[in-house]
């Protein structure tokens, strides 16, 4: 049964305050965390930083972030731990908008930076505007609220602050809850062509003689596509290929130069764009058929040439009117899109040489870290007396979608099994893992080019020895994440804390840690954390101790760096850090090296962990293989022979496949037989 936007309110606050406790934050700061955190998810924006600001004269913001494309992202709160859901009216949103325009424009125009505290966050964002302020080009000021918006406010208009394109944007309560009611959580992106540009796209069917989903062929122009993209940026851009993008040069060469310099030939030089909607519309004019509207475009090959395109007539001053796109667009139904866009994005993104990683939520690693975290459960607590699960999502929605079709005692009994607070999304596992094993820095540069990074590093382990990660790796995984929402809690709880860079503060701790054991030729000893669910009073006071270091040398950036955030994204920030490491290392206590493992004792539990996880992959191989009707094997052995494809061993399994259950293959052949019938499906064998 679906809940009511009042049922989700006092829902979402319940879970405002058990989260505000749990993670020693003060109520504002957690609801601007869990908001953001929703929106960067969503790819609404690529980051957030939390700075809070309140003046007398007007001012206020909540938070901002600045993207590589020139935009400004300002956050201001609508929130005052209400306790029944209230309107959220005009008045209200253009009182919230006029003070954050305030705090801009003072920041720009009369130097409030030289009020400030220089070590706050707002002394950071307020200097930040000044030296940014000719690469800004857009502006968008965000109000997000506790509150329902009224009906009336439909349109806010862009505008023009200090002569900045100007855009409004509200996240109330009712548009948490529609995000949250839809399936896989994100919100689509509704393009009206007549609206915004007067008419609609030409188009050709392409799904003659098939009833599986609707395509089209379209030729778009290169000017419709950059205003698309500047509406909606990375939004428009497939979640897989957002990631990918993050980890590579927004613009493409060859593209700028055909752009620049033959711009006729755009449409011959140029492979096009591959994407999915959920639904368009047509209609047939004189001129043929036009599509006239489309529901969540999502871009899923051909996000270079669109971010290429945008750049290039953006910075460049080009007229994109005479460059036109192709574009293959296929309509694929909501209930099968988290299995099939996945496949295109793979599919169509060959020709870029894009590794498996960057297609991750149907990737190997993820699927299988999804099934440990529904088979394992955790040991009990201090002081709980049931066992648990860590809820791992691998595609976005996953834990909602769980208790969708539950009775209410049943789902009451699904989250006593899996609480929300052990629920990890992708982007977690990213962070928990970046900062002990690669580099604070990245997840300090955001969500998404954090994740782009952890994808990159995790294909190529995973192709080098997909058995190392394994039940132990996910305990661990597990461990660190215990470690990282500690920490979270201990900065918090800091008397020198002074609620910002708490982010920042928490990545390089944790970083400085796993340097300092390596260095004692040691590894903290997670599958004990994992045992006890929690940290000791010892690690967590260590923790405390280099947490309070770390800020001293967060706040003293090199010269010519006023912003604390952005000092944390360079290299030069751990490249400081790691010089004191001598004086970090006094700080942990004497006692501290029995936290941890020898790495010679780690190694042998690695070991012993990839074997088991061999073992494993036999069983579940043949209890695959096993379910496979044994005629099929005869029809794979035919398939490949005809072909030239079979080795005399892969024969000679397959013999032995045939004659099931008379004869038994053994774990490591059934391997070898899972991959036979893929090479098999490849080949065209209809094997179903």
């Amino acid at each position: 049964m679906e809940t009511t936007v009042e049922e989700f309110f006092h829902g979402f606050r319940q879970a405002l305050l058990a989260g505000a406790e749990a993670n020693g934050n003060f109520l504002l700061a957690e609801f601007m965390e869990v908001v953001s955190r929703e929106l960067i998810e969503t790819g609404f924006t690529e980051g957030f930083e939390f700075a809070h600001y309140r003046a007398r004269r007007g001012m206020r913001v909540d938070g901002y972030w600045f993207n590589d494309e020139g935009d400004l992202n300002l956050f201001v709160a609508d929130f005052d731990s209400r306790t029944e859901l209230e309107t959220l009216t005009r008045t209200d949103v253009d009182a919230a908008f006029k003070r954050v325009v305030n705090f801009f424009d003072a920041s720009l125009q009369k130097n409030l930076a030289a009020d400030l505290e220089i070590t706050s966050p707002e002394y950071g964002l307020a200097k930040q505007i000044v030296d940014r302020q000719l690469s800004i080009r857009h502006l968008n000021l965000i109000l997000v609220s506790e509150r329902a918006l009224s009906d009336r406010i439909q349109v806010l208009p862009d505008v023009e602050t200090g002569g900045i394109t100007t855009s409004f944007h509200i996240w109330d309560i009712s548009r948490l809850y529609r995000q949250h009611s839809s399936r896989g959580h994100k919100e689509a992106l509704d393009i009206d062509f007549e609206t915004m540009f007067g008419s609609g796209i030409p188009c050709l069917p392409a799904h003659l003689g098939t009833h599986a989903y609707q395509s089209y062929l379209l030729v778009i122009s290169g000017s419709i596509l950059s205003t698309i993209y500047e509406k909606f940026g990375a939004r428009l851009l497939e979640q897989n290929v957002r990631t990918f993008l993050q980890a590579r040069a927004k613009v493409n060469k060859g593209i700028r130069t055909t752009i620049m310099t033959e711009p006729g030939m755009f449409f011959a030089y140029n492979n096009g764009i591959t994407a999915t909607a959920q639904g368009v519309k047509t209609k047939q004019t004189s001129d043929g058929l036009q599509i006239t509207r489309i529901t969540d475009l999502q871009i899923v090959n051909g996000g270079q040439t669109t971010a290429s395109l945008f750049h290039t007539g953006r910075r460049d001053k080009v007229n994109l009117t005479q460059i036109f796109v192709q574009m293959k667009l296929s309509v694929i139904d909501n209930e099968e899109s988290e299995k099939v866009v996945p496949r295109i994005s793979e599919y169509a993104n060959t020709q870029n040489q894009v590794k498996a990683a960057d297609f991750f939520s149907n990737h190997a690693y993820h699927i299988r870290m999804e099934a440990f975290s529904r088979r394992l459960w955790a040991p009990a607590g201090k002081g709980a007396q049931r066992e648990t699960k860590w809820f791992y999502e691998r595609a976005r929605g996953q834990y909602a979608d769980a208790q969708a079709k539950l009775t209410p005692a049943e789902q009451k009994r699904f989250k006593a099994e899996n609480p929300k607070s052990q629920m990890l999304t992708k982007t977690d596992l990213a962070k928990f893992e970046n900062v002990w094993d690669d580099h604070p820095r990245f997840v300090n540069l955001g969500a998404e080019k954090n994740f782009a990074r952890y994808a990159d590093r995790i294909g190529k382990e995973w192709e080098q020895s997909p058995d190392s990660f394994n039940e132990a790796y996910f305990k661990r995984a597990v461990a660190r994440g215990i470690i990282f929402r500690a920490t979270e809690r201990i900065v918090s709880a800091q008397p020198w804390y002074n609620n910002g860079y708490r982010a920042n503060i928490v990545a390089y701790t944790l970083a400085v840690l796993s340097e300092l054991t390596k260095r004692r030729k040691k590894i903290l000893d997670f599958q004990k954390i994992w045992s006890a669910q929690a940290i000791t009073p010892l690690l967590e006071n260590t923790i405390a101790v280099v947490a309070s270091r770390v800020n001293e040398d967060l706040l003293r950036p090199v010269q010519g760096i006023s912003n604390i955030s952005e000092w944390a994204k360079r290299e030069m920030c751990w490249t400081q850090m790691l010089a004191h490491m001598d004086e970090f290392a006094v700080l942990l206590p004497d006692e501290f090296d029995g936290e941890c493992l020898s790495c010679d004792d780690h190694l042998s539990e690695k070991r012993a962990a990839r074997k088991i996880q061999k073992v494993d992959n036999g069983i579940e191989a043949q209890k695959q293989v096993f379910a496979i009707p044994t005629a099929r094997w005869g029809a794979v052995h035919n398939v490949l022979t005809v072909k030239r494809m079979l080795t005399s061993q892969e024969a000679g399994i397959l013999n032995i496949a045939m004659q099931i259950p008379a004869k038994i293959p053994t774990g490591k052949q059934c391997i070898i037989l899972l991959e036979l019938i893929e090479k098999a499906r490849a080949e065209g064998a209809n094997l179903d």
